[in-house]
Parts: structure tokens; C-alpha cells; sequence
């Protein structure tokens, strides 16, 4: 094993005596996907640095340029489940930690930077969504995928996906499609953009700023070095040009009229088109799990949704398609999930019900989250 870190951790002393506080993901093979050694890495030092009062802002990133974060360490779930049956104790600790590492981020009581260049998916979502400053790059590709994988857009996406405008969470979260920079930026997943080659120039300049006493100061400062900063070869949103078809087709508020409209071709636009065949080809119990997080996450505080998506997500790792949608994809990589219920229509309101029943006795793990 490698005596590497997979996350480092840096406070860089500024003129004053205050601190700058750097943290990066630090596993580039894995595109710095988030393990649970990550985690438990990342969240000490997170608590720590909230309540440091020489701690001016946090700035997260993923090492190399290939990724921020391509998402959670799903393939260990699975492995542990096939190993060890589904009273396997992992999914519940990851996906536990995990949440407290990103309410702990929507929360966090200074300014928060997150360096969203490359592939952002799943868990990097979560990690990047919650932060006060969010940054992409011309390079930047983002997406909530888990449709694929028998899972649904966890890490807080019930509360963010519900509310964008429209039916634009719906219709990203159930295909499950892959957005650019410019998409990130319209639809709200974004603050900023900047050219994925100034990261050490924004970092110095962060450590260079006369900080403010204040955080709403701090948070300004560090708003305006970032509009400082432009993003060349910024790709065209293909969100925007497209909002009224996305409406239309995720106007319905019958799950089954809503799955057909989604899944329709359309011979002459390549990206919906693509849309449309991820969505057919995923999850069926996911479809009915995204469809009814995005009703309820509307009227939810934040620490109700990540108290209920810990609930859903562990009921996952307990039901077929999530451990077989890994399989398929991530561990067996045969691409040929065999979902169960195969189709929509099998899936009834009792077994979708079943996902929402709490597996442990006593008292909530995410009880003491305000």
C-alpha cells in the first residue's frame, strides 16, 4: 500500500499570521473518487478548520486535472454486500459519513472554494454543491449519474435537484445526463468560471487578499478575485437553448407518462436523444426513487433530506439494483444490468414504500444535524 495520503492537508501561513486552509482529494487513479478514508480524513480537518478562528477559508480540489471528484466509493458497497450479505455494516457508515461531510459544507461558517475542474459526478456533486464559492472550468463535465447504477441523486440532491427552476432537476436527475461549464453556471450548480490553468494563480491571490474581519467581507473578497478571472473556450450551455423542451417533455406529474416522455427519441437532437437511452437503459425502482425525492425535497429542510436519503440509500445497498447496477458497471463491467423489477410497471408503491423503512433501531445517526 502507498504511505501517500489520499487527501492533503495544508494551512498556508499568510502575512498577518492567519491561515489559508488547502485541501485536495489525492487519488488520481481513482479520478479522486471519495472513499471512506477520505472522508474520515477530510471531516476532522473540516471541523477543525470551522472553528480555528485563524482560519480565513477553505479551498478543496481534486489532485492532477482529470478530476475534482468522479464520485463515492460505490464499488466497495457492492463488494461488501457480495461478500458479506446486505446486513454488510459499510454502505450504512459510508453513506453516513459521508453526509456529515457535506452538511458540514452547506454549513460551513467561512468562505468555502471548491475547485470543480474536470469530472465532477455523484459524490463530487455533493462535495461542490454545498460550498459558498464554486468554481468550474472550460474543462469541467458534471453530472448526477446514478440512474446507471440502481442508486439516485443522493448527497443532498433531493434538496438542490428539487429546487432549480422548472422541471430542470427532474429531468437531470432522472436521465442522469452529463453537463458542461456553462450548464453548471445556468443551472445553478455553478458560481464561477475560470480557466482550469489559473488554479495556483487564484490560490495566491487568495493568500495575498487583506482579509476581512468579518465573513461576509471574506465571502466578497473572495467573490471579486474570482470575477476577476476569466474562462476561455468556455463551451455553449446545452441546457439553456433547450429549457422549454425539457419542461415540456418533464411536465407530467404521472410517473409513467413523465418516464415515456423522457425516454422518447429524438432522431434529431444527439444529446436529448442520449438522455433519453440512459434513462431507458437505467434503473426502473430508480426512476421511481428520483421521480418521488424530487416531490418530497421541495417542502424539506436540508438535515430532513440528508436524514431520509440515509435511510434510502442504506435500504439500497439492501435491495438488487443497486449492488447489481455496481456489478454491472463498476466491478464486473459487463454493462448488462439485470434490474428487478425489469419495467416501470412492475414497480409498485409497496416495494418503492420498502426503500423508506429506517434498517437500524434507536436513535437516527444523522440525529444531531440542525
Amino acid at each position: 500500500m502507498s504511505d501517500v495520503p489520499v487527501v492533503l492537508l495544508e494551512e498556508r501561513v499568510l502575512g498577518d499570521g492567519r491561515l489559508l486552509a488547502l485541501a485536495t482529494l489525492n487519488s488520481e487513479r481513482s479520478l479522486n473518487s471519495l472513499s471512506l478514508d477520505m472522508i474520515e480524513l477530510l471531516l476532522p480537518a473540516l471541523q477543525r478548520w470551522a472553528t480555528d478562528p485563524r482560519v480565513v477559508a477553505v479551498f478543496l480540489q481534486g489532485a492532477g486535472e482529470k478530476a475534482f471528484c468522479a464520485g463515492g466509493d460505490v464499488r466497495r458497497i457492492c463488494l461488501g454486500v457480495r461478500e458479506n450479505g446486505i446486513e454488510d455494516p459499510y454502505a450504512q457508515k459510508f453513506f453516513t459519513q459521508e453526509y456529515k461531510l457535506d452538511y458540514l459544507i452547506h454549513t460551513f461558517p467561512k468562505p468555502f472554494i471548491v475547485w470543480g475542474n474536470g469530472i465532477v459526478m455523484g459524490g463530487g456533486i455533493g462535495l461542490m454543491c454545498g460550498a459558498s464559492h464554486r468554481v468550474v472550468t472550460e474543462s469541467s463535465r458534471l453530472a448526477m449519474p446514478e440512474i446507471t447504477i440502481g442508486l439516485y441523486p443522493d448527497v443532498g440532491g433531493s434538496y438542490f435537484l428539487s429546487r432549480l427552476p422548472g422541471r430542470l432537476g427532474l429531468f437531470l436527475g432522472m436521465t442522469g445526463v452529463n453537463i458542461n461549464a456553462a450548464d453548471a453556471l445556468y443551472a445553478g450548480f455553478a458560481d464561477h468560471a475560470v480557466a482550469a490553468e489559473r488554479r495556483q494563480a487564484v490560490i495566491d491571490s487568495l493568500a495575498e487578499l487583506d482579509w476581512a474581519l468579518d465573513n461576509a467581507g471574506r465571502r466578497a473578497q473572495v467573490s471579486a478575485v474570482l470575477d476577476a478571472e476569466e474562462c476561455p473556450g468556455m463551451p455553449v450551455s446545452e441546457l439553456q437553448h433547450r429549457v422549454a423542451q425539457i419542461n415540456e417533455r418533464a411536465a407530467s406529474d404521472e410517473l409513467p407518462v413523465l418516464y415515456a416522455a423522457l425516454t422518447a427519441a429524438s432522431p434529431d437532437d444527439p444529446w436529448l436523444d442520449r438522455a433519453a437511452r440512459t434513462l431507458a437503459k437505467g434503473s426502473p425502482t430508480s426512476a421511481a426513487l428520483i421521480f418521488r425525492q424530487w416531490q418530497r425535497g421541495r417542502t424539506m429542510t436540508l438535515a430532513e433530506v440528508f436524514r431520509e436519503e440515509l435511510i434510502i440509500s442504506t435500504q439500497c445497498a439492501r435491495h438488487p439494483d443497486f449492488i447489481e447496477g455496481v456489478r454491472a458497471l463498476l466491478v464486473d463491467k459487463d454493462n448488462a444490468p439485470r434490474w428487478q423489477p425489469a419495467t416501470l410497471a412492475e414497480i409498485t408503491e409497496s416495494w418503492i414504500d420498502g426503500h423508506y423503512v429506517s434498517p437500524w433501531t434507536g436513535e437516527h445517526p444523522l440525529a444531531d444535524l440542525r
